[in-house]
């Protein structure tokens, strides 16, 4: 991995404990980067614990002594929030190696409570991919025992009928759990322990960590009404998440502690294929069947089994079709890219001291990207290859000097990789006969190895190309002075890894009209956002 990303991933990272904008985005975090089985980064910044309680009246955090203030470091230990349907997901693909649970049998086939309200239907799988038509969360932490609470879930009314539109909802996994209980015989804790993190050897990943663990936990919130659904305080050692509290610390949804390094094992056991060391808790097939997209009927909520999938808004240029991770209310969020076998784990505590300061998810993007810059893309032909660069709200141009195309049967022939965000940002091949006053589309042909031809009539790319190298052939319009060039357009939020173009030639009637591999027609290019990169 190349390392210059790596320090501007961490550089990044640090000015968000700064106003962002306006207060910081977290008190501390832990960053942890690796590809293969090496961790190439393992990075804490800021504070673990820093204050002692909100003011509301002044908007400002009430800090500890600087004495009793901690310090992040590498093994700190995070309330993960909405990580832990991971887990509550990995758990019940294993039952379905096992037999205990069927993917398209209904929910109620194992819990005969849950058909109320219209649920008869709902399977496991839209459980997994939020796609039964639950809201997103309802308050069981006002009903005061858990069979009251549980009951709330039986008699809750769907507000649209299953796998008819895509819902993330916490009651899904507060579901599984109940199914996951219910065929096993074991409380959702004991299966943690038993099925994933005494296999793995994740020794401080758990529910509901001892007393003794505190002072390496991460602190989130000031939880008091009324933005917070209870008032407790300052919550430090003990799950964040109000439903998850109320039903004892342990749930579906939310409630696992764990370090950014058990992280990285959980990581790295899904990318081996569901194996870590001597140990397996997943076969390949079910690990493949988890980053698959089952939501292909909800364009831009696609979701495997648990896990979301090519989400730029907080993967940013990992994102890819087959990139996944989850995020964490908390802070927290875990990417993985099979296409380069990388991981990225940004555990933050962004509600410390309340909520309302972190916005968004620019921190999560900016790691990713430069973690996906680090990974290096290698040159077709030689040593650099033309790069757009990944800025945001940007047009790069990449412009050939005028070639003279007259005699006809003009071609332009390259090799191409783009990575772009789908849709939003897009390279076009452009070609002007006036010296760059006008300039059109230039339709051209891209051809993968061991695929055939792709036609792009509008003459341009977007989305994902595979991370492999296509080549590029189009024909040139006839003109006494052909101008052609590369635009790259990015919009304001999200970008992909970027486009290289190759090896650029033009041949009209036998004779090469220009090839960058040509020092003297290299230096005529001109560029504008565009550089000449190795990596």
């Amino acid at each position: 991995m190349l390392p210059g990303h790596l320090r501007r991933l961490v550089s990044d990272a640090e000015t968000y404990l700064g106003p962002s904008p306006q207060h910081p985005w977290y008190a501390g975090a832990v960053l942890l980067a690796g590809r293969g089985g090496t961790v190439a980064l393992h990075e804490p910044i800021g504070m673990a614990v820093r204050y002692r309680a909100y003011d509301e009246a002044t908007d400002t955090g009430v800090e500890f002594p600087a004495a009793e203030q901690i310090p992040m470091a590498g093994d700190t230990v995070f309330d993960l929030a909405s990580i832990s349907k991971l887990f509550t997901s990995i758990l019940a693909v294993q039952q379905l190696e096992r037999g205990a649970l069927e993917l398209e049998a209904p929910v109620a086939s194992y819990l005969p409570d849950f058909g109320r309200a219209g649920k008869q239907d709902v399977t496991v799988r839209q459980l997994l991919t939020h796609t039964s038509g639950f809201r997103a969360w309802i308050p069981l932490f006002n009903a005061p025992t858990y069979e009251e609470k549980v009951r709330l879930i039986y008699d809750e009314v769907p507000v649209g009928a299953p796998g008819t539109a895509y819902l993330y909802s916490d009651l899904n996994m507060i579901s599984l759990q109940l199914v996951l209980e219910k065929v096993t015989g074991r409380a959702l804790d004991v299966l943690l322990r038993d099925e994933i993190t005494r296999p793995l050897g994740l020794r401080r990943t758990r529910y509901n960590p001892p007393a003794s663990w505190r002072p390496s936990i991460a602190a989130t919130e000031d939880a008091r009404l009324p933005w917070s659904g209870l008032d407790r305080g300052l919550v430090w050692g003990e799950v964040h998440d109000e439903n998850a509290f109320s039903l004892g610390g342990v749930a579906g949804h939310a409630g696992v502690f764990s370090c950014a390094w058990d992280l990285a094992v959980l990581g790295r056991t899904l990318l081996n294929g569901g194996s870590y060391g001597r140990a397996r808790v997943l076969r390949p097939e079910s690990v493949e069947l988890m980053f698959t997209d089952f939501n292909t009927d909800f364009p831009g909520d696609a979701h495997g089994l648990g896990f979301e999938l090519y989400q730029h808004w907080y993967m940013g240029a990992m994102a890819t079709p087959r990139t996944a991770g989850h995020t964490g209310f908390t802070g927290t969020s875990l990417v993985l890219d099979p296409t380069t076998d990388s991981f990225l784990i940004v555990l933050g505590n962004s509600v410390h001291p309340v909520r309302s300061w972190r916005s968004g998810s620019a921190p999560r993007v900016a790691a990713g990207t430069h973690l996906a810059r680090a990974v290096a893309v290698r040159p077709a032909h030689g040593r650099t290859a033309w790069f757009s660069g990944t800025a945001n709200s940007a047009t790069a141009t990449l412009t050939l000097p005028a070639l003279d195309t007259s005699a006809g049967r003009a071609r332009l022939g390259c090799d191409l990789w783009w990575d772009t965000e789908p849709g939003s940002d897009a390279l076009v091949l452009e070609a002007s006969t006036d010296g760059g006053a006008a300039w059109q589309p230039v339709p051209f042909t891209t051809t993968r190895r061991g695929d055939g031809p792709v036609a792009h009539e509008d003459g341009s790319v977007t989305g994902w190309s595979g991370r492999v190298w296509h080549r590029l052939t189009a024909a040139l319009p006839a003109a006494r002075a052909l101008t052609l060039r590369w635009r790259y357009t990015t919009d304001r939020l999200y970008v992909g890894r970027g486009a290289y173009v190759d090896g650029l030639r033009a041949e009209a009637a036998g004779d090469v009209l220009f090839h960058d591999a040509r020092p003297a027609d290299a230096a005529r290019v001109e560029t504008a956002g565009w550089t000449a990169s190795a990596d």
